[in-house]
């Protein structure tokens, strides 16, 4: 029996500015075990964003509790939080979030360093997660000298580089042609499978949606089904 990583109870996230009250999250209760491919789903303004970030510890409710792996996340500080992002969670986004004056082994080693390895061990897992996704002819190549393909197998890479349990993908082919954006897909889906990792990604595009085998639809703040 697969253990759960997400446990989410009656979680609300409320924003408030000049006075008036914004209910994003409106009492999710959300179940996510590990090994799981989801797919967060729904128009703009329906919550997906926000609960991405409540899962990605980009954030925290106003009411009700976030468990990650049994530990309770829901009132962390955020030097907590980012240790919590660092070991456990790797981030794909639209618009891939890399640095551009770092060449793609130091993009993809970054969050190792960050967590305190030496240069040679982090740069020496980066190239080998590198080649892993194709790219062992552009590693020495800075953001601006690559396709937006090619920059997501970075980001890719970068979000593997620490070993995490789970992937989060904010609109992984959102910049990408259909093509390319297949190929990243079946990339990610790859390492998934191989990796055994949870991997769960946040689109507005249903096709993307249904590569899922659960869709999490969000309607106004709230789940529509799963």
């Amino acid at each position: 029996m697969k253990k759960e990583i997400f446990e989410l109870k009656d979680v609300w996230k409320i924003y408030k500015m000049k006075g008036v009250e914004t209910k994003a999250l409106r009492g999710i209760n959300l179940t996510i075990k590990k090994g799981e491919y989801d797919a967060i789903i729904g128009p703009s303004g329906s919550g997906k964003s926000t609960l991405m970030h409540v899962l990605g510890c980009l954030d925290t409710p106003s009411k009700g509790k976030v468990l990650i792996e049994g530990e309770d996340i829901s009132f962390m500080e955020d030097d907590q939080l980012a240790l919590v992002r660092r070991d456990k969670i790797g981030f794909i986004f639209q618009a891939y979030n890399l640095v551009q004056g770092l060449d793609a082994i130091e993009n993809v080693a970054l969050p190792m360093r960050l967590a305190g390895h030496d240069r040679e061990e982090s740069e020496s897992r980066a190239v080998s997660l590198l080649k892993k996704v194709g790219l062992e002819k552009r590693m020495h190549h800075k953001p601006n000298e690559m396709s937006g393909g090619e920059q997501q197998r970075v980001a890719i890479a970068r979000s593997l580089v620490n070993d995490p349990d789970v992937i989060l993908a904010d609109e992984p082919t959102g910049n990408l042609d259909t093509k390319t954006g297949r190929e990243i897909m079946e990339l990610l889906e790859s390492f998934r499978k191989k990796m055994g990792k949870t991997m769960i990604i946040v689109t507005h595009d249903k096709k993307l949606a249904k590569r899922a085998p659960r869709q999490i639809r969000m309607l106004d703040g709230r789940m529509a089904g799963s």
